[in-house]
């Protein structure tokens, strides 16, 4: 079976490689964070909120690449479960901004170490100086793909 001529190969598409190298990642970082009680979102926003603290939902729906409604979603069961402290009422506007209790500084330790084992599983073999490649590559195809600000 021929391919047509304007058909991607699956075998050198970049895009298709970076969607295998990302669906494998999230499967480890599942498997490792289910047994903690945690999926790959509810670890990203608890390391956003650590890393950024007062974000909003909007702000961690962007963050872990998810939608709003699921975002509050998730923000309300961690409050529930002592992990996360947002205001009743908003200073100002209607955003709530979000920040880690002690609970869900000490939940993430544990993640964060489990997801680490990880990543570094996944750059075992790569030299330094290649891994500086790729991050920067890397880096090059998201801003190539960004759209462009508007000038004016």
């Amino acid at each position: 079976m021929s391919q047509e001529k304007n058909a991607i190969d699956l075998e050198t598409s970049m895009g298709y490689l970076l969607k295998e190298v990302s669906m494998a990642l999230r499967v480890a970082m599942e498997d490792i964070l289910r047994p903690l009680g945690m999926t790959v979102t509810h670890y990203s926003c608890l390391e956003l909120l650590a890393q950024r603290p007062g974000m909003t939902n909007s702000d961690l729906a962007r963050g872990a690449f998810v939608t709003r409604q699921s975002m509050n979603v998730l923000l309300q069961a961690l409050q529930r479960d002592g992990l996360v402290s947002r205001p009743t009422h908003a200073s100002s506007g209607r955003a709530l901004p979000a920040e880690l209790t002690v609970k869900g500084r000490m939940q993430l330790k544990t993640a964060t170490a489990a997801v680490r084992a990880i990543e570094i599983k996944m750059l075992a073999g790569i030299t330094d100086r290649d891994r500086e490649l790729c991050f920067r590559a890397l880096r090059q195809m998201i801003s190539s793909l960004k759209p462009s600000m508007p000038v004016g």
